[in-house]
């Protein structure tokens, strides 16, 4: 089979299927996809709520409890500990299959029955409220951490410790507004640096120590702004500068603004790649369309993939899986795992299924933990199993269910949207593909309401001290109305506290107050980062330097996450390395 053209059934746009996909397909069993790519990836993402925290009671134990869960959503939550339990059988929910209605319909019906658990937390400790969050200690308010300790407001970091309001950090601490940055620690406002410490308002640094609002810096030290100065010089500047006064702080923010879009960019973050097209990737071999990601190969159409091989159209899974297809938060010593959510640990060949543990040979099942030769939750011996399955596939595609927009879904799709327990402006969707509320609804998501919030605010911003060296222990004691105050579309929770560890966090790192509550902030650091997608451009070499071996403009294309129309100035990677490095 060759290389082929599809129209989307979804945007309508065309798209391609690669020869490699069709093998990909081929091997794990599945047809070739009706949607686009892009498409895809934003179904699956309405799937994953990161940030917003609700109170609820727990379905069993009746305690309160705080979920991801929205109080409206019509569920059952439990707690995580009476999830994990035995006092409850996810098997007492099974069902016999009815070949007289759609299997989505019936799947649909055995979600709202099996309990979920409250927050995505895997052998965390002190860490109550953060989710999607493994392995990790002492994490608050944060999402996508991973072996990490002391981390508040963060999203994306691996391995870090002491660490708060950044974004996809590795092997790092003691860092501050910081995104997409390996092995650096004392750092402040770092953009795709490596091995940086001791500095601030960085981008695209390397082995770099106290180094100020600089750009495309390799192995220097006591640069200001990309001055080369004498150890001495640059401390008096430093010390002029007094970060620690918010309204100097945010002084220098257009400032770096300013330096990030007239450095030059490389056409993509690779590190230590392979035959890889995407962003932000490390370590990663025959990676197509790939962003934000470790330890790859032979992947294709992943964001947040960790340690994972031989898989396609993914978020937020990995960790020495392989063969996973069309999942969200899937994967972890996992193989052969399609169309599913929150199925991972010890997983054998599971399809269509949510929140099943250490199973395997399961299809259409939720809540699962221990069992093999399960359908919507009912058992069957192995031959039973193996000869309904294709029976059910059959009958997926014979009778498919179809949405109020007439869209198809036959075996090889997705779960439909209107499945999903989030809203979409709830989900990761609106973060990597922000629409109107207008927009959503047109286009078949829900659009969520906010929960009234009973605050007793008892400080406006324009009332904290301008620098932190006046900030009393009193401030843990205060409610703080967030300076946005829900006008924005950033989830704003209109208030905010700070607490005693993070008050002795700015106070080492000589920052001031914010004045924004943490999922503001969370939303205007990622507007610093390239469109959070998975679409790539083609593009020419910007560079124009004769010196680089090539006469006026520089005639190399390459595929490039910055669409024509962004204002950096993007080089090849001969350019670059001969520029730069």
């Amino acid at each position: 089979m060759q290389m082929g053209s599809r129209t989307c059934q979804n945007c309508k746009q065309g798209f391609v299927i690669e020869q490699d996909d069709f093998t990909f397909y081929e091997h794990i069993k599945v047809p070739p996809p009706t949607w686009c790519p892009e498409c895809r990836m934003k179904r699956r993402m309405v799937f994953r709520q990161e940030r917003a925290l609700f109170k609820r009671k727990c379905g069993l134990c009746e305690k309160d409890i705080i979920t991801m869960y929205h109080p409206d959503a019509d569920i059952i939550v439990y707690c995580n500990e009476c999830w994990w339990s035995d006092k409850w059988d996810p098997t007492e929910y099974g069902t016999d299959y009815d070949f007289g209605k759609p299997f989505f319909v019936q799947f649909a019906e055995l979600l709202k029955r099996v309990p979920k658990m409250a927050l995505e937390a895997y052998q965390n400790e002190g860490s109550p409220y953060t989710n999607y969050t493994w392995i990790s200690k002492n994490v608050y308010l944060s999402s996508s951490v991973i072996y990490s300790e002391n981390i508040s407001y963060c999203h994306g970091t691996t391995r870090c410790q002491d660490s708060m309001d950044s974004t996809y950090l590795y092997d790092s601490q003691l860092c501050y507004g910081s995104q997409d940055c390996q092995r650096c620690a004392n750092a402040v406002y770092l953009t795709d640096c490596r091995e940086c410490l001791d500095s601030a308002f960085l981008y695209d640094c390397r082995g770099c120590r106290n180094c100020f609002m600089s750009s495309n810096l390799r192995n220097k030290s006591y640069v200001f702004r990309n001055q080369e100065l004498s150890k001495e010089e640059y401390e008096r500047r430093m010390s002029e500068l007094g970060l620690g006064d918010r309204v100097a702080f945010q002084a220098l923010i257009p400032e770096y603004e300013a330096l990030r879009t007239k450095a030059i960019h490389r056409f993509a973050s690779l590190f230590k790649t392979v035959n890889a097209t995407g962003n932000n990737l490390i370590n990663a071999k025959n990676a197509r369309y790939c962003f934000t990601g470790e330890d790859l190969e032979n992947v294709s159409y992943g964001i947040r993939v960790i340690e994972a091989k031989d898989s396609a159209d993914l978020y937020g899974v990995g960790n020495g899986a392989e063969l996973l297809y069309d999942g969200v938060n899937v994967g972890y010593r996992d193989s052969l795992i399609r169309f599913s959510t929150n199925t991972f640990e010890d997983i054998r060949d599971a399809t269509y299924c949510d929140y099943c543990r250490t199973s395997q040979n399961i299809f259409g099942c939720a809540g699962l933990r221990k069992k093999q030769y399960h359908i919507l939750n009912k058992p069957y011996s192995k031959e039973e199993y193996e000869s309904m399955i294709p029976k059910i596939i059959e009958h997926m595609n014979a009778m498919p269910y179809k949405d109020e927009k007439g869209r198809t879904y036959a075996f090889g799709e997705f779960f439909p949207a209107e499945f999903s327990p989030f809203a979409y402006n709830e989900s990761i969707a609106q973060e990597y593909y922000p629409v109107t509320k207008e927009k959503a609804i047109e286009s078949g998501f829900r659009w969520g309401v906010s929960v009234p919030r009973e605050y007793r605010v008892t400080k406006d911003p324009g009332q904290l001290p301008r620098d932190i060296k006046n900030v009393s222990d009193s401030i843990t004691e205060e409610t703080i109305r967030c300076a946005h105050n829900g006008s924005c579309e950033h989830q704003c929770t209109t208030a905010f506290r700070i607490l005693e560890s993070e008050l002795q966090f700015y106070r080492r790192m000589h920052l001031p107050l914010p004045w924004l509550c943490p999922n503001c902030r969370h939303y205007e650091r990622i507007e610093y980062r390239n469109p959070l997608n998975i679409r790539l451009w083609r593009r020419s070499c910007m560079c124009n330097g004769s010196d680089h071996g090539h006469p006026e403009r520089c005639p190399n294309e390459f595929e490039t996450p910055y669409a024509p129309d962004r204002p950096e100035v993007v080089y090849c990677e001969e350019c670059y390395q001969k520029e730069v490095v």
